[in-house]
């Protein structure tokens, strides 16, 4: 008995000290990946903090050579561009991704799934030379509604995929209730199915959103940059990366200061839509449930 009770007492202080070193490895690995990106924003603060100023988000650029200006032109460029790309590439995705769950296993969502796998492993500066292809070079001059669609092509892979695993973590029983009660496929697929998904579709989006609005290369071929104010999305646009990317190559200190502020205004305005997004989606959860989402699909 003594024996058995020593053994056993040996196995429990075994497994903790496993599990002990487990976690421990674990806490390491998350610190060692966690750590680039530390790195990467205190760089950004440590370099573009000091011209961070009212002038850099207030102002038009200044000719070269001369000191101050701002990128006023380039945050505001930067958001139409992103809303272009929304209202292109959303859609597509989600779209896409519903049809995948739904179908996954036809002929035809075979071909889309492969299509989305194929966008997704494209280098962005290819996706900016086909829409230079198709848009820009017919109508014989740089857009924003071109670099719009350049970003919106970048943005489809990415929802569609994580749209069509998120549908899948949906309850089938919820679906089948909703075909019992009468609805039809269509509203079953929006109404129920994709409010179940929505909160792993929302991270999707914010990451596709992200991705995009750094993307520098096709905009080279698509909105090409303007150096004054300009919203009409038939015409050549601003945009921060583009800014960042002039910026970076010239030889005067305070344009590569600004390129630094220009990066770290890039990422604050990413993190205030992810804060917002979320902020937006417990405020409707609250208000309809009277209670706090969890994390998950049940988020919904």
């Amino acid at each position: 008995m003594t024996t058995r009770l020593a053994q056993r007492t040996h196995t429990v202080a075994r497994r903790r000290r496993v599990g002990m070193l487990m976690t421990t490895g674990v806490w390491c690995a998350a610190a060692l990946a966690v750590l680039p990106l530390l790195a990467i924003l205190a760089h950004l603060i440590v370099g573009g903090a000091s011209a961070l100023t009212p002038a850099l988000l207030l102002h038009m650029p200044a000719p070269a050579g001369m000191v101050g200006g701002g990128m006023a032109n380039a945050i505001v460029g930067t958001l139409l561009l992103i809303v272009i790309a929304s209202l292109f590439g959303l859609p597509v995705g989600i779209g896409a991704g519903l049809y995948l769950a739904d179908r996954g296993d036809s002929r035809s969502a075979t071909v889309v799934r492969f299509v989305a796998d194929v966008l997704s492993g494209l280098p962005s500066i290819v996706l900016g030379i086909f829409v230079w292809e198709l848009i820009v070079r017919p109508s014989g001059h740089f857009s924003a509604f071109a670099g719009g669609v350049a970003l919106g092509l970048l943005m489809v892979p990415i929802v569609t995929r994580a749209t069509e695993e998120m549908v899948k973590l949906v309850p089938r029983s919820l679906v089948e209730a909703a075909l019992a009660l009468g609805f039809p496929q269509w509203r079953t697929s929006f109404v129920i199915v994709l409010r179940t998904a929505m909160p792993g579709i929302v991270t999707a989006v914010l990451i596709a959103i992200a991705r995009a609005a750094g993307e520098t290369a096709p905009l080279l071929f698509t909105a090409f940059g303007n150096a004054y104010w300009s919203l009409d999305p038939s015409q050549p646009i601003a945009a921060l990366p583009l800014q960042i990317f002039a910026y970076a190559q010239s030889p005067y200190d305070d344009w590569h200061a600004q390129a630094w502020a220009g990066a770290l205004v890039l990422l604050l305005l990413i993190t205030l839509m992810s804060l917002l997004s979320r902020w937006v989606l417990r405020a409707r959860h609250t208000l309809m449930h009277g209670t706090v989402p969890r994390a998950g699909v049940d988020d919904g």
